[in-house]
């Protein structure tokens, strides 16, 4: 019976700090971390992105001076752009066929809400025969849709 002295008897050797432990393996725990910077980009790429594409048709509004209108209902929007192009919603249409499409998309009555957005340099008389065909069309409340002006 020999008794070696300095021998590997409790494993606080160099060997095996830990009883059963691997050193250098793979690890089974996951590293959120890439994930919670991949989800915070998106979220910003988001909140700039979604103020982007809520307006169709791109126009210059006239300024004015009065407040926003509060809508609890989607409007429907017909847009005239500075070269005389009609837009109901996002798609071009001809001004001659303003009241058979809105005629044909009434779904709640002729009260319904329309917006008219026309480009600032948009001739006059587009926007009137415009706002004169929806009328004949049997819609009576019409609104001029302007952007506030800021105090800079």
């Amino acid at each position: 019976m020999a008794m070696s002295v300095g021998g590997n008897s409790g494993g606080g050797g160099r060997r095996g700090g830990r009883r059963g432990g691997r050193r250098g393996g793979p690890i089974a725990d996951i590293n959120v971390t890439p994930l919670v910077d991949v989800m915070l980009v998106l979220l910003i790429i988001f909140m700039v992105a979604a103020p982007m594409m809520t307006s169709g048709v791109p126009i210059d509004l006239p300024q004015t001076q009065a407040g926003a209108l509060n809508a609890q209902t989607q409007p429907i929007t017909i847009s005239i752009k500075q070269d005389g192009q009609v837009f109901l919603q996002e798609t071009q249409i001809e001004a001659a066929d303003i009241a058979a499409k809105l005629q044909a998309i009434a779904t709640t009555g002729y009260s319904e809400r329309i917006f008219v957005r026309g480009d600032g340099k948009a001739p006059y008389g587009v926007i009137a025969d415009v706002m004169s065909r929806i009328q004949e069309a049997g819609y009576k409340n019409i609104g001029l849709v302007t952007q506030q002006i800021t105090d800079h």
